[in-house]
């Protein structure tokens, strides 16, 4: 086993005996890695969630399991909290060669059906909300950049688990806990005899996870997280596993510090709003974003419009709190602080 300051070095790292921690790499730019987690024992290592199906996620795959003993036939159950690609996709490759179970939050099913009925090019259906947050200027700008999506990977999982669901991974329960935000079905996974979350995207030690990128989209998705914070935080502390980023101590303290970064962000877009901004694009080139607080004109495409649709989340929260009122014209949905 190795241990390394940067989260993302290829490797196996131990977080207590018998889990262990093994990054793989992204075919981008931005987050670089994506940990899987493998608990090992004596009916083969149960994997939350697998990694980008892509042949170097693959070998780095192979070689961690390597270590730990065993090959990617010995897999016995992937676990998966949602189903963004570099959670899901390399199970389904996995899966067409060894016949591994796996399986995937059932609130799941709306984006991955959606996305099966468009042919596999969800992107037409994930950027017509450009059209209400009015950003046109964006649209048409990121559906000819992004392209049309691989369609390889959608197909649907062996089982769909829900709130409360029990699994069995080599002497470990894990219970299913439902934590929709991130995307209406993501899930985590606890392992309440040994305090260990299996975070997924929900919890993130660094950084806040983009709200509702998916195709099937929900009214108030900020909200739901939030609420889905709140259910986490009511539960006893315990080691956060995230997908991105080192593993820390505690879960309660990162979850209050997302809380307290969305009560600042709200404040600072309604101060926003009383300058005169009123549709989501507007407020959002208005505030600066991520930790090194770069405008909006600096970012790329895709973060451009994670950006204005997180910003569109955080505006519909305000209306679901009475905080600002919206009205929509031309099919662009405007806002209107509420006078205190």
């Amino acid at each position: 086993m190795v241990t390394n300051s940067d989260w993302t070095t290829p490797g196996v790292y131990e977080v207590v005996p018998g889990v262990y921690r093994i990054p793989l790499p992204l075919p981008n730019d931005g987050l670089r890695a994506v940990n899987v987690y493998a608990i090992t024992g004596d009916h083969g290592p149960v994997l939350i969630d697998s990694g980008w199906g892509i042949q170097q996620s693959r070998d780095l795959l192979r070689d961690g399991l390597a270590e730990l003993g065993a090959e990617v036939s010995d897999i016995a159950h992937f676990l998966i909290t949602h189903v963004h690609n570099d959670h899901y996709s390399q199970a389904i490759h996995v899966r067409r060669e060894t016949g591994v179970r796996v399986t995937l939050g059932a609130q799941e099913r709306y984006s991955l059906e959606l996305a099966r009925r468009l042919s596999g090019s969800p992107i037409a259906e994930m950027t017509n909300p450009l059209i209400a947050l009015g950003a046109n200027e964006l649209l048409e700008e990121f559906r000819a950049k992004v392209g049309r999506p691989d369609a390889s990977d959608l197909e649907l999982p062996d089982d769909w688990s829900n709130n409360g669901d029990l699994f069995q991974a080599n002497g470990r329960t894990l219970e299913t806990v439902e934590t929709p935000g991130h995307t209406r079905g993501h899930v985590v996974f606890y392992d309440n005899d040994a305090a260990l979350l299996f975070a997924g995207d929900h919890v993130l030690p660094t950084i806040t996870p983009s709200i509702g990128f998916e195709p099937a989209r929900v009214h108030n998705p900020l909200g739901d997280f939030l609420n889905s914070l709140a259910i986490v935080r009511a539960r006893p502390d315990a080691m956060l596993l995230p997908a991105h980023g080192h593993v820390t101590a505690s879960v309660h303290t990162r979850v209050d510090e997302l809380v307290e970064h969305h009560r600042v962000r709200l404040d600072t877009m309604a101060a926003v709003m009383g300058e005169g901004a009123d549709t989501a694009w507007e407020v959002a080139g208005k505030v600066t974003w991520t930790r090194h607080e770069r405008v909006l004109s600096d970012l790329d495409i895709f973060n451009k419009y994670l950006a204005t649709c997180e910003t569109g989340a955080h505006l519909e929260l305000m209306v679901s709190q009475d905080r600002a009122t919206v009205k929509e014209v031309d099919g662009v949905r405007h806002y209107c602080l509420v006078a205190s």
